[in-house]
């Protein structure tokens, strides 16, 4: 993914800026994309996915609780 990246970063300066792009080899292209994306607070896609589901089963409770409550909240309450 990462080569990908420098590699599509590479093309896109060649085009805007090619006598540039001649002193930049793709190495240190990719050696400072590298340390760019380091710098920022990413996750990746498979942490992404965990946590979407312990928020998608979160919620399922949460409506779950909610609808469980306005049934007691409903219902006759027993003066026993």
């Amino acid at each position: 993914m990462l080569k990908d990246l420098a590699q599509s970063l590479f093309e896109e300066l060649q085009q805007h800026l090619p006598k540039t792009t001649a002193e930049l080899p793709k190495r240190e292209l990719h050696i400072a994309l590298q340390a760019a994306l380091a710098r920022l607070d990413l996750v990746t896609r498979e942490e992404f996915d965990a946590q979407a589901a312990v928020l998608l089963r979160t919620h399922q409770k949460l409506e779950a609780l909610e609808q469980q409550l306005a049934r007691l909240e409903a219902s006759p309450k027993d003066c026993a």
